[in-house]
């Protein structure tokens, strides 16, 4: 499957390969059949909007990323929209919690990253993209991506560890 030349046939066999993964994944997260099935389907809706950025060789991962990133939009939505959430589908307390407190925290710090680091790390962490939907948004190849946000992560858990002082020597 060529960059740029997949066919409507080959999309579908890309589709019938691996819908039952990408429903469990979307089901695995939002606990709720009729909600699985409606994400599964906005999930290959958008990879075939991307088509073209499927990384080759890598397209069961690339799929499952997209799957979780609209079952978690989802979630994200429903817990920002409508607070009578059923126990069953909410986050633990903690980790909600854990979110509001940090979140400040690293997005100032990812804001604080040079660049490239910083355009690619907010793309894919604070605005939950993948990283080929970053690529495609950048303009850039897809393992540049892959590449600047391994680095990015790492100075970014390098300053969060000096800035909460996480059994590191001072400078």
């Amino acid at each position: 499957m060529a960059a740029g030349g997949m066919t409507k046939e080959q999309f579908s066999h890309l589709v019938s390969q691996y819908e039952r993964l990408v429903y469990t994944i979307c089901f695995q997260l939002v606990r709720d059949a009729s909600t699985a099935e409606d994400l599964t389907q906005d999930t290959f809706l958008s990879a075939y909007l991307h088509r073209d950025a499927i990384p080759q060789g890598y397209e069961r991962q690339w799929l499952g990323r997209i799957a979780a990133n609209k079952a978690k939009d989802h979630l994200q939505s429903v817990l920002s929209g409508d607070e009578s959430m059923p126990p069953g589908l909410a986050p633990p307390a903690e980790e909600i919690a854990l979110q509001k407190t940090g979140a400040a925290a690293i997005a100032a710090e990812i804001e604080a990253l040079r660049e490239p680091y910083r355009l690619v790390c907010r793309l894919c962490l604070l605005e939950e993209k993948s990283p080929e939907e970053t690529a495609l948004a950048l303009g850039r190849p897809v393992k540049t991506v892959h590449t600047q946000l391994s680095r990015g992560k790492r100075l970014l858990r390098e300053r969060l560890e000096r800035s909460e002082g996480y059994g590191t020597v001072p400078h």
